[in-house]
């Protein structure tokens, strides 16, 4: 029996029992994070009115922890969820939007219909425990050759077997597969078809000139049918069957939802002949379908067929998906609508004069309107001579902008009369300035020269995407023979010589995609007429001269900077702006006019919870 005859025994009990608390805490945390403890109770009869209003649909292509270009982030989903909760969503069913349909039953006055695409295994891990705390209830879409080929990265079977079961998951499909027909590089140079994982590995190289596998007849090169009516209506058939095949024989039914990928083609296909056999198949096998992307609101007047849903993207705020909701909503319901505010510290600093923001702890997130702009003023309206620092933290594409020295009111009909302006529009950074009713532009620096330290030539980004689709073809070619050949050819490929930009060749400049992120540093100090700004560190007007010289207010604003390029084709129309670490100060020091960074225990919060969460992630994706 173990005796605590000293202090060292003590000492050594104490961090023991310690330990092990911390342990028990961890472990519960962990268990809490993974396992679902509540069941899913329906909506109640209360929420229905009788009353048509129609229902909202959202499908999100998928969940990561801390979230990716395209798969929204664990934190950011939690905040819309919790946000359509607070506002009076309740989810409804496949079966619910089959009897409003089919039977007229009315649906609740806000009806929400949630979707999560593809299947993924960390979409099901990181948004269970989301649905129980909301009390959610989401279909879950699959590709039946996923269950085929036993990919460690979807749902199988049994694990949809289970999540039905909890109560909080139903099935839905996507279809039989992910695959690419009529696929061009961004050098015209023809790939044919190409299965999802192809495709990913070089879609750096492709643009938007590919379609998806039942939307158009396969053609050649110069796009002209390889295959006859009769051929086409075969392969895509083929494809019908295979589904409902497997279906059966690992569920005993079919999903009754499907979602056609892809979506927006006016029909069920590009093509008349193609959208005829598509309609044939997916009305005989399913109750419904979601035939087209970009707009939430689904009632009445359209078919239980060609139903539509709004896919949240991952670099979207809350009040990005709620202006977005509320534009597709009726007029009579548009007043429901009443967007997040975040910390309630940022509403005695700031004015909200056009669009919505969100204060968070230390960033603001402004949200323009649709096709137009956010317009947040500080409330100290006398500020001359300042110092500024941010971290810009919205896309690409869209305008992020602080106006200084200002006279005027920015959302009346005459706007500003004066004011010193920067901005970066679709990446490009302007200085501005306007002044006895003109506006002159001082600074003009497209931001990509700034991280274009080693440019590539137009010739070499062509001979590495060739090199890149041929070693692809290698890869996944069946064929050993045929293999070797793909590689061997790639490696000829890669010895072609290619000139540099420095020897005189055109240099290779990709198009802005609307996802790009923007991140930039900026640092301005404007001291009486004289103004300096660096981004990221490097300098971009030093000790640049200004005529207006009088003091005035700030203004932030966030725009709309037109659709951009997408190779997923979105279209978006809102825009947020995104300021971290926003910090405004007299140019000596004199006065702070405001300061959103963290200092003393909240930074010390903030450290500790990055820390924790990190602990809790390592445990989540390694256990």
């Amino acid at each position: 029996m173990y005796k605590i005859e000293t202090e060292k025994d003590r000492r050594k009990v104490c961090r023991t029992i310690l330990e092990a608390l911390f342990l028990l805490l961890l472990l519960f945390l962990i268990l809490r994070a993974l396992f679902v403890f509540k069941k899913y109770e329906p909506y109640n009869e209360s929420a229905v009115s009788g009353e048509d209003h129609g229902f909202i649909a959202l499908s999100y292509f998928g969940v990561d922890r801390e979230g990716t270009d395209s798969l929204v982030a664990t934190k950011r989903l939690k905040e819309e969820l919790t946000a359509l909760k607070a506002l009076g969503y309740v989810t409804i069913t496949q079966n619910d939007i089959d009897a409003y349909y089919n039977e007229g039953k009315p649906l609740p006055d806000k009806a929400l219909f949630l979707m999560f695409e593809d299947g993924r295994k960390d979409t099901v891990l990181f948004a269970e425990k989301l649905l129980e705390a909301e009390n959610y209830k989401a279909s879950i879409l699959t590709y039946a050759e996923k269950f085929e080929n036993n990919d460690e990265k979807f749902v199988s079977p049994n694990d949809l077997k289970r999540l039905e079961k909890e109560g909080f998951w139903e099935l839905g499909t996507n279809g039989y597969r992910l695959s690419y027909i009529n696929t061009y590089d961004r050098y015209k140079r023809y790939l044919g078809e190409l299965e999802s994982r192809e495709f990913v590995e070089i879609n750096q190289y492709i643009d938007r000139n590919y379609n998806h596998y039942l939307m158009d007849y396969i053609r050649d090169k110069d796009g002209i049918p390889t295959e006859s009516t009769q051929e086409m209506r075969n392969r895509i058939t083929t494809d019908y069957d295979l589904m409902e095949e497997i279906y059966n024989k690992d569920f005993g039914y079919m999903p009754g939802l499907y979602v056609l990928m892809h979506s927006n083609t006016g029909r069920f296909g590009n093509n008349a002949a193609v959208s005829e056999v598509n309609a044939d198949n997916l009305q005989g096998l399913f109750d419904m379908n979601f035939n087209r992307e970009g707009y939430s609101y689904n009632d009445t007047s359209s078919s239980i067929y060609d139903l539509t849903r709004l896919q949240p993207q991952a670099w979207w705020y809350t009040n990005h998906l709620l202006m977005r909701i509320k534009d597709d909503l009726p007029e009579k319901d548009r007043d429901n609508i009443v967007f997040v505010t975040g910390d309630p510290k940022g509403l005695k600093d700031w004015e909200l004069e056009k669009g919505a923001v969100e204060y968070k702890k230390n960033l603001i997130a402004l949200t323009s309107e649709s096709k137009s702009n956010g317009i947040l003023k500080l409330k100290n309206e006398d500020c001359q001579n300042i110092h500024l620092t941010t971290e810009l933290l919205g896309n690409k594409i869209g305008k992020q902008a602080i106006y200084f020295r200002t006279d005027g009111d920015m959302n009346s009909d005459s706007g500003l009369t004066s004011y010193i302006s920067v901005s970066v529009e679709n990446n490009i950074l302007y200085v501005r300035e306007k002044n006895g009713g003109k506006v002159s532009t001082l600074v003009t620096q497209n931001l990509f020269e700034l991280e274009d330290d080693n440019p590539v030539s137009v010739e070499k980004d062509n001979i590495d995407a060739l090199v890149a689709e041929l070693n692809v073809r290698g890869k996944f070619e069946q064929n050993d023979s045929f293999s070797l050949l793909y590689r061997l050819e790639a490696l000829e490929a890669k010895k072609n010589k290619t000139r540099s930009v420095s020897e005189g060749a055109e240099e290779y400049i990709p198009e802005i995609q609307i996802q790009d992120p923007g991140d930039r540093k900026l640092d301005l100090t404007i001291d009486g007429d004289k103004l300096t700004l660096t981004v990221d560190g490097r300098m971009v007007a030093n000790q640049t001269t200004v005529n207006r010289t009088d003091g005035g207010g700030i203004y932030l604003e966030s725009a709309f900077g037109g659709y951009g390029k997408s190779q997923r084709n979105i279209a978006d129309d809102v825009y947020d702006g995104a300021f971290k670490y926003l910090k405004i100060t007299a140019a000596d020091n004199s006065a702070v006019y405001y300061d959103n960074t963290l200092h003393g225990f909240a930074l010390f919060a903030d450290a500790w919870t990055s820390f924790w969460n990190k602990i809790i992630d390592w445990f989540i994706t390694n256990l």
